[in-house]
């Protein structure tokens, strides 16, 4: 779905996205304040992480910060915009928020930093199925039976994630959203000078570099003295034995608590699983839906493009 801008070049909103998980909707009463960080995602590509990360920058290594009640998944739509945009206009602290949207069903506000993060499908669905094969009833009942649900209810994978893989890829993101259109549209706005690009491999390469590029972008000057103890608190290992402070509801939506929420971080858990012609299947879609650049990045994290295929994209004018 093409992205539509305004006269300066920025993205406009041009739909609404309702499930058993999100209302877009709330996204038109937010009032943007100048520094507000947006973060990113299909799903399960290091959003939690990236939010610890946005966290413990702004608060300088604090190991005390509720960061997973600070920083809310703004367009979920438990609890409802009634309670949730009061208490995030009550912060007064830098704001930094949560997003499973594509650009196109979301407010763009020069005003905010966006960070998008980027994985793998088939690591992303791996890690779903653990968070869904894993949610206790009541995660079930928040989505399913709480008011104002739109479309059918999302109901527990069985235990083979290769069946649910499978099942995702050719029907196009269920029971799920379309995950081809949310990586392209943010892909396509790529040359935003308010969007950064993360990948979820590159974290795991160098996650001290990643704090850091990630710190210059969002203006956050670092105390080095504090850098270390950033750090740690970003780890996976740390993540899971505080899972009260950086997991939603500390956890209790899932068997196995916090521990499960964060799981491992691991990726390529899929190759014992699918065959060489699912995989080139896979491999396939991904370029004909997201062109081969993105493909590339996509399966890498890697932003360099193959030769002779130089990709020009346009910078919002001057206000």
């Amino acid at each position: 779905m093409p992205i539509h801008t305004d006269e300066a070049g920025w993205p406009i909103k041009t739909r609404e996205i309702r499930n058993h998980h999100m209302d877009s909707r709330i996204w038109n009463d937010l009032a943007f304040r100048d520094g507000d960080v947006v973060i990113g995602t299909y799903g399960k590509s290091g959003t939690t992480w990236v939010q610890q990360i946005v966290g413990q920058l702004i608060f300088q290594g604090d190991p005390e910060i509720p960061v997973a009640d600070m920083s809310p998944w703004l367009d979920l739509r438990v609890p409802p915009a009634s309670v949730k945009l009061p208490a995030v206009e009550a912060q007064q602290h830098r704001r930094f928020l949560k997003t499973h949207l594509p650009v196109d069903a979301l407010v763009w506000s020069p005003k905010a930093k966006y960070l998008y993060i980027g994985r793998d499908g088939r690591d992303v669905m791996w890690s779903l199925h653990n968070h869904f094969f894993n949610g206790n009833e009541l995660l079930y009942q928040l989505l399913n039976d709480t008011p104002d649900r739109v479309g059918p209810p999302i109901e527990r994978p069985g235990p083979d994630p290769r069946e649910w893989f499978l099942h995702w890829l050719e029907n196009d993101g269920a029971p799920f959203w379309p995950f081809w259109e949310n990586i392209r549209s943010w892909w396509d706005v790529r040359g935003l000078p308010n969007l950064m690009l993360l990948h979820f491999a590159e974290l795991k390469r160098d996650l001290p570099g990643s704090i850091r590029r990630i710190a210059d972008f969002l203006e956050i000057g670092i105390d080095e003295a504090r850098f270390p103890a950033i750090v740690e608190h970003c780890s996976f290992a740390w993540m899971k034995a505080n899972g009260s402070k950086a997991v939603p509801l500390g956890g209790a939506l899932w068997d196995g608590g916090a521990e499960t929420f964060v799981h491992r971080g691991v990726n390529g858990r899929w190759r014992d699983s699918l065959n060489a012609a699912e995989c080139r299947s896979y491999e396939s879609l991904a370029r004909e839906k997201l062109g081969e650049a993105c493909a590339h990045w996509l399966a890498t994290g890697e932003m360099e493009m193959p030769e002779a295929m130089p990709v020009e994209v346009p910078l919002p004018r001057a206000a």
